[in-house]
């Protein structure tokens, strides 16, 4: 009987340890990338192509989630970076489009007037993630260790540097264009650190950053300056290397800006998932010298995909085209004035396929919203390649395929949405703006703008796959489960078990 409490009290003591030591690991540093309208099946379309070290590294030696899906639309980039790192949509997080309205009012989606630019003379650096609503992994991570923990974010886009990094980020950074250096701003610091200051003279002096001038985003020097810039936060802020587990959270924008130039085929496109690969190579490398190899928890994703130019897919013979969109605006007017006899316009303006409606000349002339909005929504119907018009406000009494109602529902803000959303039939989307006549866009909730990469590396993680459907908002809780930290604030995604076991 002595013999078996002996037994009992050593394995409830191995037991208690073994817990204690489980949630107490953590990688010393967690590194987020995203790659700006990277399609999945890119992972295989470049696969004989790619070197070693880079995303055939990540996939032959990580987990590949291979049915990532992006679960609301409209699918773009402040959508995509927020909700990777939050675990939500922008029902819960507030960031509803690279541009979207405020209670009516316009505003970019890190646009802060109340900041200031920190390291260049320009107006660009007044940008912070004050319009966020919703922690991310990093502000998690920080509220767990006492904020200790340094997260930082890096990126050509001020968007994807700052919406993933969070509102409690130590720093982020952005490409200033005209002056070729990295610029933050005053929600961060007063002054950029010498570090940065140094590594913007040495950039300054780049001949290829020179010649691509502020066509930089269009050059695949574009993503070899962020991965630079990622490498020497890393070494200068000692990311990795304190008691605390840190986070870095790095974005390529140079594929987004080309796709929309050159679209999903040719050697401009090509060139730079090639050159993306040599990037990640070096960036793997820098953090096994710094880290080492299984100390830190990495894992890639896009924020969207994008859509075959649809020239090209008419040529062979496959379905697609352009949507009009600054046509059919203005055939919407015309039929509401025809019914109405009103003389100001009643759409204040037209965003990734959303109608926000101005509410305030509506009224003045007298007008009623609701039937205003049902012959807009009548008119919208009624233009060839128009799948679906949907009434926000009353969704769920439209007949709808679940797939549109659930995601059109996740991507629905009440004060920052708009009124009516648009679905185009697949292959169509809307023409000019930010897609060129050999280039293409993104926004919609079809697979090849929603079905993204999916790939964790690194500490914990065995080599394998699956095939199970997950979303862009598992990412979020996947991590911080493995961090053994609580979910962001509006997480609304789930763990990856397979991951997390």
């Amino acid at each position: 009987m002595k013999k078996l409490f002996i037994i009992s009290v050593i394995l409830a003591c191995t037991l208690s340890c073994y817990a204690q030591a489980i949630f107490n690991e953590r990688p010393k540093l967690v590194v987020g990338i995203v790659v700006d309208q990277m399609r999945w099946d890119y992972l295989s379309r470049y696969y004989d192509r790619l070197g070693a070290d880079g995303f055939r590294r990540l996939i032959e030696q990580g987990y590949s989630c291979n049915n990532c899906l992006i679960n609301y639309i409209p699918t773009v980039t402040a959508i995509g970076h927020t909700s990777i790192y939050t675990g939500s949509t922008p029902a819960f997080h507030g960031i509803c489009g690279n541009n979207f309205c405020i209670d009516g009012h316009r505003t970019y989606c890190t646009q802060d007037d109340s900041v200031e630019t920190v390291g260049s003379d320009l107006p660009r650096g007044k940008e912070s993630p004050r319009n966020l609503l919703a922690n991310t992994i990093g502000d998690q991570l920080r509220l767990h260790t006492d904020f200790r923990s340094k997260v930082i974010g890096v990126s050509y886009k001020d968007r994807a540097a700052i919406l993933p990094a969070g509102r409690s980020a130590n720093a982020a950074y952005w490409i200033d264009t005209k002056h070729a250096c990295f610029i933050t701003s005053s929600w961060y610091m007063d002054e950029l650190p010498q570090w940065v200051k140094d590594f913007n003279a040495r950039m300054g002096k780049n001949q290829e950053v020179l010649r691509a001038g502020n066509d930089i985003g269009l050059y695949p020097v574009c993503g070899t300056v962020t991965t630079d810039m990622a490498i020497a936060a890393l070494q200068n802020e000692q990311l990795g290397c304190g008691e605390s587990t840190d986070m870095l959270c790095v974005s390529y924008s140079q594929t987004d800006v080309i796709g929309h130039k050159y679209s999903t085929r040719g050697e401009h496109t090509d060139e730079a998932y090639l050159t993306l690969d040599k990037d990640i190579a070096r960036l793997l490398k820098a953090l096994d010298a710094q880290v080492g190899q299984g100390n830190y928890l990495l894992f890639l994703t896009a924020d969207h995909g994008g859509a075959h130019n649809w020239r090209f897919m008419q040529e062979h013979k496959l379905n697609g085209g352009p949507w009009m969109a600054e046509e059919v605006l203005q055939s919407i007017e015309k039929e509401v004035a025809k019914v109405f006899g009103n003389t100001k316009p009643v759409i204040d303006r037209n965003l990734d396929c959303r109608y926000f409606l101005d509410k305030k000349a509506i009224g003045e002339q007298g007008l009623d919203l609701q039937k205003v909005k049902e012959v807009i929504i009548g008119c919208l119907r009624q233009m060839p390649n128009a799948a679906f018009v949907i009434d926000y406000e009353h969704i769920n009494s439209q007949p709808l395929p679940p797939i549109i109602r659930d995601r059109a529902i996740m991507g629905y803000n009440y004060r920052r949405s708009g009124d009516i959303l648009y679905v185009p039939e697949p292959g169509y989307y809307e023409y000019g703006g930010w897609s060129s006549p050999i280039g293409t866009t993104h926004g919609e909730w079809n697979p090849y703008d929603a079905h993204i990469p999916l790939l964790f590396y690194g500490w914990k993680i065995d080599h394998g796959a699956t095939s199970r459907e997950v979303h862009i908002t598992d990412i979020a809780p996947t991590v911080c489960q493995l961090l053994h930290i609580q979910q962001p604030n509006a997480c609304v995604g789930e763990a990856i078990t397979e991951i997390t076991k």
